[in-house]
């Protein structure tokens, strides 16, 4: 019989895990592209499926945010979008480093996305709009409405980022009156849905240029050669771009001027009145 040792061996230690850059840009790149299924593919039911409306098209697109945001939030937080990302740079301490890597990783999710949708819906395109034409242009990315400039196109996006990133920033902090981490993705999801309802008809609410800018080129390169102009021919594929990221720097700054630095401190008593907020 073989002598072993009464002494019992020490647990080995697993270090924690912690994502990778690459990992982080998988996360973004997979959460992107589960939002622009959603949204996208909610977009050519309702046009080239003639299947929906309006409503349909709004709730999906909250859906796919809430969605993407459980795919992506564990290992980056989920930005899904670029104008969020630089705002987090901005306000929130996030690494510039990322900055770019996180907006291309998203960019590609959104493109490869489109492209499914595009394929995947093809044959209903084919039959409502085979010149590809911006009838049904609109499936995958933003355009100005009838009667809408690009002036005030422009605003749009501003006042929709801007919403869209000051809510954010409430939902998320931890100082602020958060939802349960649960129950964040599915707020913000009903954040989207209520920008689309209120903000969705002068410009589509792209409110995110990976949204608007990989199914364009997506379009683009699938044979709608006008993809970067609106019907009228002004170029107009920068709007979605430029708009969003000022948009999200306002939302970011009003909401450090108006709320983060009066937030008390986690540990100080709360004064009477106040909604209790505590778990």
């Amino acid at each position: 019989m073989s002598h072993t040792s009464s002494a019992a061996a020490p647990p080995r230690r697993v270090a924690p895990r912690t994502p990778t850059l690459t990992g982080e840009l998988l996360a973004e790149f997979a959460g992107t592209a589960v939002l622009i299924l959603f949204g996208v593919g909610v977009v050519a039911q309702v046009v080239a499926g003639q299947n929906g409306g309006a409503d349909s098209i709004h709730w999906a697109w909250g859906l796919g945010v809430t969605f993407g945001i459980y795919v992506a939030g564990r290992t980056t937080g989920a930005h899904l979008n670029p104008a969020v990302t630089i705002a987090l740079a901005v306000f929130q301490g996030f690494s510039w480093k990322k900055v770019l890597p996180y907006s291309v990783a998203q960019f590609l999710g959104a493109f490869v996305a489109a492209l499914i949708v595009r394929w995947v819906y093809n044959d209903a395109i084919m039959t409502v709009d085979p010149g590809t034409t911006s009838e049904t242009q609109g499936i995958f990315a933003t355009l100005p409405g009838t009667g809408v400039s690009i002036g005030t196109a422009f605003l749009d996006q501003v006042v929709g980022t801007a919403i869209l990133v000051f809510l954010i920033f409430a939902i998320s902090q931890a100082k602020a009156m958060p939802p349960a981490a649960n129950l964040a993705p599915f707020i913000i999801g009903l954040v989207v849905v209520g920008i689309g309802m209120a903000w969705g008809s002068n410009a589509g609410y792209a409110i995110n240029p990976a949204r608007d800018f990989g199914p364009r080129v997506a379009e683009f390169l699938t044979g709608y050669s006008d993809a970067m102009k609106t019907p009228g021919g002004q170029l107009y594929f920068w709007v979605p771009i430029v708009a969003p990221v000022i948009g999200a720097l306002i939302g970011g700054g009003l909401y450090r001027v108006l709320v983060e630095r009066h937030l008390p401190d986690p540990e100080a008593a709360e004064p009477e009145g106040r909604v209790h907020t505590d778990d």
